[in-house]
């Protein structure tokens, strides 16, 4: 928090540009030492790292020996990757501040890329690195000491860290690439210390592909060929593993994981920053991150957990950015190319991302997860027959029907539904809900709610839809907007009295939707109770409605509704209400069901690339220790500026809409390679797994005095998603 402080960074973010300009355009510095300074406060609490570099930087130019400004650039320009900034800096705060442990950090990182070790060693143990529970100084000399030849010194440094379990898997796992790098000599200890971590985690990618390549290195293919495998039964599709196991099985061997010093000391910082990604630290995990990168620019994981933040913060243009650097030869390659075209619907392109996915449809004619990607981009239009062709050149190129394609045949459905092709709509529902798998009640409720509704709604197969609705219910009873589904079906059938008590059931689920709002209304209106009707339509028209609901709701608040149960504008409850559940909004990192891109993790123990449902082929890409990257085990995750919850940003799950409605994703595809990350969403069909899988784990509590994370919290893990 001192680090957030700092720079501003505090409180939500406030939108300083416009999220469709944001980071296109270079700040323009004001003429002022004030208006710098002002500048720079707002692009912090805007979460513009690199904005806020730019007038920190300017502010400094005016008042060169301003301490306050100083440590607040210097934290800036950690945060943005400007290091030719960030070292000079750093060096002008240790002049006054010997004990600076974040200044420390920066310049024992500079030494250790120079390949100066006694230097880094230096720096890291007088910024705090004789501490048994600091992470950060206790890895990184270790790794200096590996540096330096001297791979016994090395493991007998990593030996120190203690203090929280935690940390054991920290201990074994950088001793054991330690080990590995130090040659035969250290067969022994790093086989030992390789099979200890991997035991410890054997569901996390990071840890998984650093036990297959070092198997692989030392001959011993089939145990590599196993871990891969298991691991791939858990997260099916997960680039960075289908790649590494292909490779093997083609006869060859795979190169270990880190290979320098260097790599390794990244590997420590890149596991921090997806630690601090999944802990909601965003500032402290993008320092991380960037000093990661300056030492192993081509790190995947690395660059698509930063990535990930950028877009939760909405800076689609700094994501895109970001993941146009990732290696044309990586395996997260392909889904870091469909989270441009998601970040470029996000930046008001629309067309753009159209051309760029149907490019990619078409350049590419396997990818399951590039056509799943574009049938989102429709949706989010209400495109809907476009959709239902991108979901079938999807579904065709998917092959036989399985558990995992089930949402491909849900939006499908979905689409097909709204474009009022009822019987294609209905064959594909059922194929979902044959395929949702049962040991996931989640997805089934989605799909239950979604058949048992539109048959509801149709008059047909009542009684069938009513025991769906019911089970939709008991799967998922905390959750409104199933349970508003419930309550308006029986609305429709006339049962008032039913109708009310399961609407306010789900309005004490979801007290701020203006849809349950104007449902409860609704049914109050028809029990008798219009003192209460009134009260819930003015309810609904505070709390922000669809453009389109807004008139119906307020000619009912002058006029009521008329026997029939239309509104004064003789438009019927059921239209009026049409729209809402099948809603396209933003699958945002942090709802319910927001889809992501290969790579972002789902729980802090999950693969970053955890298997997607259905339209979550690989996964849209997360920071973790544990997760796979493609943390989205999916396509592309929804475009972020799809309509929202009543008008809000609020990111919006399948099950929260009915037929009729505009339909969010479960989970839109987020790109292969990403997915949710654990805090993330209580989600509907997720998109995949995190993307980032990287052991790290530890709290962030540092300051411009202190590194962020010197002082781990209880609950700090390697950071990362397992495959589950």
């Amino acid at each position: 928090m001192a680090l957030a402080v700092a720079l501003g960074w505090t409180g939500p973010a406030l939108a300083s540009r416009d999220a469709g300009q944001a980071g296109a355009d270079e700040p323009s510095v004001a003429a002022s030492l004030e208006g710098n300074y002002l500048a720079a406060v707002v692009a912090g609490a805007s979460r513009d790292a690199s904005a806020a570099a730019r007038y920190f930087g300017e502010a400094l130019r005016s008042d060169p020996r301003n301490r306050d400004l100083q440590e607040r650039a210097f934290i800036a320009f950690l945060a943005s990757g400007d290091m030719k900034a960030a070292f000079p800096a750093a060096q002008k705060i240790l002049a006054r501040d010997s004990g600076n442990a974040l200044a420390r950090l920066a310049l024992g990182v500079r030494d250790l890329k120079a390949g100066q070790y006694a230097k880094a060693r230096a720096q890291f143990q007088r910024g705090g690195g004789a501490a048994a529970s600091d992470v950060t100084a206790t890895l990184l000399t270790a790794w200096s000491w590996a540096g330096s030849g001297n791979t016994r010194k090395a493991l007998e440094t990593a030996d120190k860290l203690r203090g929280v379990n935690a940390f054991t898997l920290f201990r074994e796992y950088h001793g054991g690439l330690i080990a590995a790098l130090g040659g035969p000599k250290f067969r022994t200890e790093a086989d030992r210390r390789m099979n200890a971590a991997y035991a410890m985690e054997r569901t996390t990618l990071r840890v998984v592909d650093a036990y297959g390549r070092y198997l692989s290195g030392v001959g011993d293919r089939d145990a590599a060929t196993a871990a891969y495998d298991a691991f791939l039964k858990l997260a099916p599709r997960q680039p960075i593993a289908a790649t590494s196991l292909n490779e093997l099985k083609a006869g060859k061997t795979l190169p270990p994981l880190v290979a320098t010093a260097q790599q390794g000391a990244a590997e420590v910082l890149y596991g921090l920053g997806a630690a601090g990604n999944q802990q909601g630290d965003e500032l402290a995990a993008m320092i991380y991150l960037q000093l990661s990168l300056y030492l192993e620019p081509k790190n995947e994981m690395a660059l698509i957990t930063l990535a990930d933040i950028y877009e939760r913060l909405r800076k689609p243009q700094d994501a895109i950015a970001v993941y146009r650097a990732i290696p044309a030869t990586s395996p997260m390659r392909a889904s870091a190319d469909i989270q441009i075209g998601v970040g470029l619907e996000g930046l008001g392109r629309g067309d753009e991302a159209i051309a760029h996915l149907e490019k990619l449809v078409k350049e590419r004619p396997d990818d399951v997860d590039a056509a799943s990607a574009l049938g989102a981009l429709y949706r989010s239009k209400k495109e809907w027959l476009k959709a239902a062709d991108a979901y079938t050149t999807a579904i065709a190129r998917a092959g036989k029907p399985e558990p995992r394609f089930w949402s491909l045949y849900y939006f499908r459905g979905m689409s097909y539904e709204r474009a009022r092709q009822w019987a294609k709509a209905e064959a594909d529902l059922k194929q979902a809900l044959e395929l949702a798998p049962d040991g996931d009640g989640r997805e089934r409720a989605v799909v239950l709610n979604y058949l048992g509704y539109s048959w509801v709604d149709q008059g047909i197969n009542l009684k069938e839809a009513f025991d769906m609705l019911h089970k939709a219910v008991a799967l998922r009873p905390r959750d409104g907007y199933i349970v508003d589904s419930l309550g308006w079906a029986y609305y429709r059938l006339g049962r008032y009295d039913d109708a009310v008590r399961e609407l306010e059931r789900a309005i004490a689920l979801k007290p701020s939707d203006p849809t349950i709002n104007d449902h409860l209304g609704d049914a109050y209106w028809k029990t008798g109770r219009k003192l209460e009707a009134r009260f819930q339509w003015n309810h609904a028209r505070d709390l922000e409605p669809e453009p389109d609901d807004l008139p119906k709701i307020l000619a009912k608040i002058a006029n009521g509704m008329t026997a029939d149960g239309k509104p004064a504008d003789g438009k019927s409850a059921e239209d009026r209400n049409a729209d809402r559940n099948t809603a396209d909004r933003p699958a945002d990192q942090k709802g319910e069901a927001a889809p992501g891109p290969a790579g972002k993790p789902a729980a802090d123990k999950l693969p970053a690339d955890k298997p997607a449902a259905g339209d979550q082929p690989a996964g849209k890409p997360q920071p973790g220790v544990s997760t796979p990257p493609g943390g989205k085990d999916g396509a592309p995750s929804a475009p972020k500026d799809a309509p929202g919850e009543g008008g809000k940003d609020a990111p919006a799950t399948p099950e929260q809409y009915k037929p009729g409605q505009p339909a969010p994703d479960p989970g839109p595809s987020p790109a292969p390679g990403k997915g949710l990350t654990p805090d993330d969403r209580g989600e509907a069909p997720a998109d995949g797994g995190g993307a980032s899988g990287a052991v790290s784990g530890e709290a962030h509590n540092g300051s411009g005095s202190q590194t962020p994370s010197q002082q781990p919290s209880p609950a700090s893990q390697p950071a990362g998603q397992k495959a589950n």
